[in-house]
């Protein structure tokens, strides 16, 4: 958690202190579909993880974050951002099986939240206003900007810790019993980015530094 010079302990809201797990792939794995939009998509994978991770370590209503990752270049990256540590994926297969990795290591007693690694517009702010709406509820879902698939997921401290991403994973956290949280549909928390069409529309809420230096380069 970030501190605020504001905010004395005394007036801090219990709520804070969540765990945000960000499950990674090797880059070389990463965003295939976006081979059309730079040369190097390893690249750019890399920044737009990069990108989100630091926003989430920024937010104040977060306390650590856990990135469940095989990508060795990013394990190295991270160790200078605070609050941020690298947790192997090694035999976890699958997006669900790596989060509960870093679940795992978080531990039942946090608020624990999985946040996809591809929201290189997140704002911190917006973040910030998911996980307090989340405080509310034993679990919480926010849809991707589509309405179709989940870019956040959340379980309040002592709830059993359950993901289902994937195919039309906001309809399935539901059925899991996650609370739809209320967030605009403009919010950055809810633009993730897989094809080239949803790295425009990051790019017109405002894109992290790395993943804008990126594009930046590739467009020189």
């Amino acid at each position: 958690m970030r501190s605020d010079p504001r905010v004395s302990p005394s007036d801090t809201p219990a709520a804070r202190g969540w765990v945000v797990i960000v499950p990674v792939k090797p880059a070389s794995l990463g965003k295939s579909r976006l081979t059309d939009a730079v040369a190097d998509r390893t690249v750019l994978a890399r920044a737009i993880a990069l990108d989100t991770i630091a926003a989430a370590s920024a937010a104040l209503e977060v306390e650590r974050v856990i990135v469940v990752t095989d990508d060795s270049d990013l394990a190295s990256a991270i160790k200078r951002m605070p609050g941020v540590e690298a947790v192997r994926e090694g035999d976890a297969r699958g997006l669900d099986a790596a989060i509960a990795t870093g679940a795992a290591v978080a531990g039942p007693d946090a608020p624990r939240a999985a946040l996809l690694g591809d929201l290189p517009s997140l704002r911190p702010a917006d973040l910030d206003a998911a996980l307090e709406a989340a405080s509310t509820v034993e679990r919480g879902v926010v849809a991707d900007t589509e309405g179709v698939g989940s870019t956040l997921v959340t379980a309040r401290a002592g709830a059993t810790w359950i993901s289902a991403f994937g195919d039309d994973s906001f309809s399935r956290h539901q059925l899991l019993g996650c609370t739809v949280l209320d967030v605009p549909v403009d919010s950055t928390l809810r633009r993730d980015v897989d094809t080239s069409e949803q790295l425009n529309e990051a790019s017109a809420l405002g894109l992290g530094e790395r993943t804008a230096a990126v594009l930046a380069s590739a467009a020189a």
